[in-house]
C-alpha cells in the first residue's frame, strides 16, 4: 500500500498560489497553504510535500535567503517547525520530499502551515520550476496527523501547468535515405533553451535545398500555438546528399537539416526509433497517451516503445498500454511496440527491455514491489534467467540496459532473445556493456535510446538533473515501416545507434571467396546459411579468407571529429578527416567517464583552464545540457566550469590567441596538470583518473573543419580463433556519437 487510506477527507486541504501557467525553467515564487483537518497535527506529526522523481525543479534550500530555491515554512499558531529535504523520502515515483515536522506544539483543525517556495522576501529570485513541460505539475501533500509516520494523501492536490518558453533553436528533420522521386516530408520545429518544443514560434523563414526538390515552398511560416510545421509531398529529383537550410529574413542560417541520401534504388530503408521511455503512470512525466503523441508529432519519430518499470505497472495499466500501441500503430506511418522494462535487482540480472511484436502478451514482472494486486504473482520472473525462460516461445526481442540498475550480461544472457545492448541513454554512455558482450563471445547489435522520464521520447533533453546526456536514437534498416519490418531488423541487428543525432550510415564487408552468411547465430546450433561474398551491419558470417574489405560510408549532421575503426575490443585505426598540417589555434579539453557501474556513477568535473603567456579568444561548451551549471571566461586567460559525466563526455572547444605559445593548466578535483601548448597536437594527451574510462583528454583541431562525410575502405586481417566484430564509432564535433552494429566474421 503506497500510503494510508484512513479518512483522507479529514486530513485537511492544501492550495498553492499563484496558479496557472509558468515557463519551464523560469524562477517563480509559490505559497502553499496547508489547512489542518479534523485531527489537526499532533506533536511530532508532519506533512510531506513531494514531487516526482523525474522533476528537476530547483533543490530546496533553507540557509541562504538571497539565493535561488530558498524555502520557508511557518505555522499560523506559532508551533515550531523543522524542515529538511530528501531526494528519496517517499515511495516512488513521488520520491523528492520536503519534510515538515511539528517539533514543539501541535495544530488544531483550521490551523495552517504556510510554505513559501522561492521566498522572495529577503532577496531570493525564486524557485526554479522544472525545465520540462507538464500539464498537471503537483505539489502533492501527505499528512501524518496522528504522529505515527503513516501518511495519508490529501484527496485534492494543488497543481500548476509548466509550459514552453520562446524558441531559441530551430530544427529541420527529414528522412535519412529515400529513392529518387519518393514522396517525403520535412518536419520543422523550434525549441526553447531547455529543449521543449515551443508553441510560441511566430516567425517566417526562407527554405533552401542543395538539390532539386519538387514542391518546396520558398518560405515557411510558424503560427502562434503550433508546436511544429510539416511540409508533405516533397520529391527530390536528383541523386546526392540532400540538406535543407532554414534562413532568416537577413539570410542567416538558423538550422541545417539532417542529411538525406537520395539514390536510384533502396534495398533497406532507415527508420528512427526511441525504443525506451516512461510516462507518469510509472516514473516519467505526462500520460502514456501523451508519450506516444509526442514521439509521433513533436519528435517526428518513425517508431517508439513505452518501457515502464514492471514492478510499478498494474495489470490495468498494462492492458491500457496495449490498447494505446494498437491505436497508435499504423504501418507505413508510425510504429508503436508494446513492451516493458524488466527491472530486476542488479544481483538478479539487472535491467532488460522487452519489445513484443504483438499486443496481448503477458507481463512477467521482476517483482510486485509497487503492485498491490498479487493475483498474477505466479507469472513473475524474479531473475533474468527466469525472464528468458518465460519469453523463450514469445515473439519478442530483448536488449540489455543500464539505468539505475545495470544489466549484468556476465550473469545472464540468452542469444535467442537478447539481440542487442543499449550503449547510450539519458543515463549516460556505457560502451563497457558492449565490451562485456565481446568478452563473453556474445554476438549483439548496438542500440541507443532515451529511457526518458520527462515526456519527450525521441527528443529527450536531460534538463537540470543528474541525467548526464541527451537521449539516444536507434536507426533500424528495414524493408518497410511496419512492426514486422522493424522487428526483423532488430532480430538481425540491422541497425545503428546515436546519442540523439540523425545521420546516414552504412557498413559492409566484402570477401574474396563466398562466405557462409548465417540466417541465425550459429551458437544456437545447426544454423542455416547462404553463400555470399558481402555482408551488412549486424550480419554473422563464417569465412576462410584471412582478410576482408571493410567499407563504410557516413553523412553526418555536424563536422566529423574522428572515426574509430574497431574489431571487437581493439581499435584498429583512428581516422580524422584532416591532417596534422591543418591544425590551427583551436584546442579541445574533454572530460569523460564514470565513477563505477551503479547508480552513483556521476563524476564531478568542476574546474578551470588557465593559460600562461597566451589568451583565450573564445570558447564553446561541448555537451553542456544543464544550463544551471556555470561555464564562464572570467579573464582573458582563464575559463571556469561546472560539469559532470555519467559515462559519456563533455568539454570545451577553445580558440587560442597564439597557436604554440605558453602553458595550459587544467585544475579539477581528479586531474591537475600543466601542459605546454606546443605539445598539443593531433593525438590525444590523456590524463587518467581511475573509475571507468575516466580521464581528461586534450588535443588540437583545425580552426575550421567542414567535413561531414566519409567513404572509407580498409583491408582488415581476420584474426584466427575468435570472432571478428567489425564496426565503427564516429564522433562529431558537436559531441554526438554514432555506433554501427558489428559485422561478425567467424574464421573457418
Amino acid at each position: 500500500m503506497p500510503h494510508s487510506l484512513y479518512l483522507p477527507e479529514k486530513m485537511g486541504t492544501a492550495v498553492v498560489q499563484p496558479t496557472g501557467e509558468f515557463e519551464a525553467g523560469s524562477y517563480q515564487s509559490f505559497k502553499l497553504t496547508y489547512t489542518a483537518g479534523f485531527f489537526g497535527i499532533d506533536d511530532t506529526g508532519s506533512i510531506k510535500i513531494v514531487h516526482r522523481f523525474a522533476s528537476d525543479m530547483g533543490r530546496p534550500q533553507f540557509d541562504h535567503p538571497a539565493a535561488a530555491n530558498y524555502v520557508t515554512a511557518q505555522a499560523s499558531n506559532g508551533a515550531v517547525l523543522y524542515m529538511e529535504y530528501d531526494m528519496k523520502r517517499n515511495i516512488r515515483p513521488w520520491d523528492k520530499t520536503l519534510y515538515i515536522k511539528v517539533v514543539r506544539g501541535f495544530l488544531r483543525a483550521g490551523d495552517q502551515i504556510l510554505v513559501r517556495f522561492g521566498d522572495p522576501r529577503q532577496g531570493s529570485p525564486g524557485m526554479r520550476v522544472q525545465t520540462f513541460c507538464e500539464d498537471s505539475f503537483e505539489f502533492r501533500v501527505l499528512v501524518d496527523a496522528i504522529a505515527t509516520y503513516n501518511y495519508v494523501q490529501l484527496p485534492k492536490q494543488p497543481q500548476i501547468k509548466i509550459v514552453p518558453g520562446d524558441p531559441v533553436i530551430w530544427k529541420a528533420i527529414q528522412p535519412t535515405h529515400r529513392q529518387i522521386d519518393d514522396a517525403f516530408k520535412l518536419c520543422l520545429k523550434g525549441e526553447d533553451k531547455w529543449g521543449n518544443p515551443s508553441n510560441l514560434c511566430q516567425q517566417q523563414f526562407k527554405l533552401k535545398a542543395n538539390l532539386a526538390v519538387q514542391e518546396i515552398p520558398e518560405t515557411v511560416t510558424f503560427n502562434q500555438g503550433e508546436f511544429g510545421l510539416v511540409i508533405k509531398a516533397l520529391k527530390c529529383t536528383e541523386v546526392g546528399i540532400l540538406r535543407f537550410e532554414l534562413l532568416s529574413a537577413e539570410d542567416e542560417i538558423v538550422a541545417i537539416s539532417n542529411p538525406m541520401k537520395v539514390t536510384q534504388q533502396i534495398e533497406l530503408r532507415p527508420f528512427w526509433g526511441d525504443l525506451h521511455g516512461q510516462s507518469e503512470e510509472t516514473i516519467g512525466t505526462n500520460s502514456a497517451r501523451d508519450f506516444h503523441a509526442f514521439a509521433r508529432d513533436c519528435a517526428f519519430l518513425d517508431a517508439v516503445a513505452h518501457q515502464g518499470n514492471d514492478f510499478q505497472m498494474t495489470t490495468e495499466f498494462w492492458n491500457h498500454l496495449n490498447e494505446l500501441t494498437n491505436e497508435f500503430n499504423r504501418n507505413g506511418e508510425f510504429i508503436a511496440f508494446p513492451g516493458y522494462e524488466w527491472s530486476g535487482n542488479t544481483g538478479l540480472g539487472g535491467d532488460r527491455n522487452v519489445l513484443y511484436l504483438y499486443e496481448g502478451e503477458a507481463i512477467h514482472r521482476s517483482s510486485h514491489a509497487l503492485v498491490d494486486d498479487l493475483g498474477d504473482i505466479a507469472s513473475d520472473a524474479n531473475s533474468a534467467d527466469q525472464l528468458f525462460d518465460a519469453l523463450k516461445h514469445k515473439e519478442c526481442v530483448v536488449f540489455a540496459h543500464v539505468g539505475g540498475r545495470y544489466a549484468d550480461i556476465n550473469l545472464a544472457h540468452d542469444i535467442r532473445l537478447e539481440r542487442s545492448v543499449e550503449v547510450h541513454s539519458a543515463w549516460g554512455t556505457f560502451e563497457w556493456l558492449l565490451e562485456d558482450a565481446f568478452k563473453q563471445g556474445y554476438r549483439v547489435g548496438i542500440v541507443s535510446n532515451s529511457d526518458g522520464h520527462k515526456g519527450r521520447p525521441g527528443a529527450s533533453h536531460p534538463g537540470a538533473t543528474k541525467f548526464g546526456a541527451y537521449g539516444g536514437l536507434t536507426c533500424m534498416l528495414a524493408s518497410d515501416l511496419s512492426r514486422v519490418g522493424l522487428y526483423d531488423a532488430l532480430r538481425r541487428r540491422h541497425h545503428y545507434a546515436t546519442t540523439g543525432c540523425r545521420v546516414a550510415l552504412s557498413t559492409q564487408v566484402d570477401f574474396n571467396h563466398p562466405a557462409k552468411l548465417y540466417t541465425e547465430d550459429p551458437s544456437l546450433g545447426d544454423a542455416e546459411f547462404i553463400e555470399s561474398s558481402t555482408a551488412m551491419m549486424g550480419d554473422i558470417l563464417g569465412s576462410s579468407d584471412g582478410q576482408a574489405n571493410f567499407k563504410f560510408e557516413c553523412h553526418t549532421s555536424a563536422p566529423i571529429e574522428r572515426i574509430e575503426i574497431r574489431n571487437g575490443l581493439t581499435t584498429l585505426e583512428t581516422y580524422r578527416p584532416y591532417a596534422e598540417d591543418a591544425l590551427g589555434n583551436r584546442i579541445r579539453i574533454i572530460w569523460q567517464g564514470s565513477e563505477y557501474r551503479g547508480r552513483g556513477r556521476e563524476t564531478i568535473w568542476d574546474g578551470s583552464a588557465t593559460l600562461t603567456d597566451n589568451a583565450f579568444i573564445s570558447f564553446e561548451p561541448i555537451n553542456r545540457y544543464n544550463l544551471d551549471k556555470r561555464f564562464a571566461q572570467v579573464t582573458e586567460n582563464r575559463i571556469e566550469w561546472e560539469a559532470l559525466t555519467t559515462g559519456g563526455f563533455g568539454g570545451i572547444d577553445a580558440m587560442l590567441k597564439f597557436a604554440h605559445q605558453g602553458v595550459l593548466t587544467i585544475s579539477t578535483e581528479l586531474v591537475k596538470v600543466s601542459i605546454s601548448i606546443d605539445s598539443i597536437g593531433l593525438d590525444d594527451l590523456v590524463f587518467n583518473a581511475g573509475g571507468i574510462n575516466r580521464a581528461i583528454r586534450v588535443f588540437r583541431m583545425p580552426d575550421n573543419n567542414p567535413c561531414r562525410e566519409a567513404k572509407i575502405k580498409r583491408r582488415i586481417d581476420i584474426n584466427a580463433g575468435q570472432d571478428n566484430a567489425l564496426y565503427v564509432c564516429i564522433t562529431q564535433e558537436d559531441g554526438h556519437l554514432i555506433w554501427s552494429s558489428p559485422i561478425y566474421v567467424i574464421p573457418e
